[in-house]
């Protein structure tokens, strides 16, 4: 059993858990990842480029309590973020209008990461078992041996990419100290489809503009159909809401049907979608291609559905292709200003093992920062 002159433990070695070893002053923490390799997750985000952060960033981008996700973000938002990250020699650069990648790629941002950390220890291949407590002290029990510290910060995200070592340990060791655990599921992924849509899987490869409605809140950009499904950033955000039961796509935006109703042109070459979606949609409606000005009024009430398509996912790809987990350690039970578990002293919890999960966008990433800086602001002044 190995007490450490280092009094932090902290589980995992992502975004979260790099971001706190390198906030922390030298030699107070030990960084315990089960795989062999630092930050694996953030090796392959966005592309192997890594969407780190958006300068659109509040509560309305997350699924969670507003009340705790708001002074978190608040404490350390995207531009101190961008700030710290560009005192580290990151270069960074704006996509979609608003999104933030790392120029070069990812790489750059682990490594960085890595030489900000290098000041506490670090150890790889240590998987952690469980965790307990005793007269004030943790015991963290790894696979090869016992690590023990006055302090455990829990940063080992959620079940996403299983391949690339995600385990619901952390979840486990938030039920030994008595935490709720809002139900888990596969988030930022794409849909299954029930056999009413299975006319999706012959138009893969194809993509085009939607905006999904689900449970009352609107995700609006491309959606990609796959031989599996829909995927395509549309379809991931929405994922994010979804439970069971309908959604509801609109195909066709802003484009106005009464504005061609005179039009000699067949329907196939006026809607604003390729042309191959188009007549599947033709075919699986039962409508002719022809003149819009030749559709009946019933007809065109049929076509009309396009602007509110609706219908039930079957599920989701799974944990294996999703981005990111959506619950966790239930909120309510954890400080906002410190991470600190309102249930056991010394115990803290960052990230994505929280039950608070971004859209796309590098809203998750950010989340990992935040909560990170918040964390090691509260230990360096002692508000433990």
């Amino acid at each position: 059993m190995l007490f450490m002159k280092n009094d932090i433990i902290i589980v995992g070695g992502g975004a979260s858990a790099l971001m706190l070893a390198a906030l922390l002053p030298k030699n107070r923490a030990i960084v315990l990842e089960s795989n062999t390799k630092l930050a694996a997750k953030v090796h392959i985000s966005g592309g192997g480029k890594c969407n780190i952060t958006n300068m659109q960033m509040g509560t309305a981008y997350y699924l969670g309590d507003a009340s705790f996700v708001k002074p978190v973000l608040k404490q350390f938002d995207e531009k101190s973020l961008l700030q710290w990250l560009e005192r580290q020699g990151l270069s960074v650069e704006v996509r979609k209008k608003s999104q933030y990648f790392c120029k070069n790629s990812a790489k750059d941002l682990v490594n960085l990461l890595s030489h900000a950390s290098k000041h506490q220890t670090i150890k790889c291949n240590e998987k952690v078992i469980e965790v307990t407590k005793k007269e004030g002290i943790f015991s963290v029990q790894t696979e090869s041996q016992t690590y023990r510290a006055s302090k455990v910060v829990v940063a080992s995200g959620g079940l996403s990419f299983p391949l690339l070592g995600a385990s619901g340990i952390g979840y486990e060791i938030a039920k030994t100290f008595g935490h709720t655990i809002v139900n888990t599921a596969p988030a930022l992924v794409g849909f299954t489809v029930q056999k009413e849509q299975f006319f999706f899987k012959t138009l893969s490869g194809l993509s085009t503009d939607v905006t999904i409605t689900v449970e009352k809140e609107r995700c609006t950009g491309a959606m990609l159909f796959t031989h599996k499904g829909l995927s395509g950033p549309a379809v991931l955000d929405a994922s994010l809401y979804w439970k069971k039961g309908k959604i509801t796509i609109d195909f066709l935006g802003d484009f106005s049907l009464k504005a061609v109703e005179g039009s000699k042109k067949q329907i196939s070459s006026l809607l604003p979608l390729p042309k191959r979606l188009t007549k599947a949609f033709l075919v699986e409606l039962g409508l002719k291609d022809k003149a819009y000005r030749d559709f009946t009024q019933e007809e065109r009430a049929i076509l009309g559905t396009l602007n509110a398509y609706t219908f039930a996912p079957a599920g989701t790809f799974g944990y294996t292709k999703a981005e990111v987990t959506k619950g966790g350690v239930e909120t309510s039970e954890v400080d906002a200003q410190t991470m600190m578990s309102k249930k056991e002293e010394g115990l803290y919890f960052l990230g994505e093992v929280l039950d608070v999960t971004g859209r796309l966008g590098g809203y998750n990433f950010q989340w990992a920062f935040s909560s990170a800086y918040c964390c090691a602001k509260a230990i360096k002044k002692g508000k433990e």
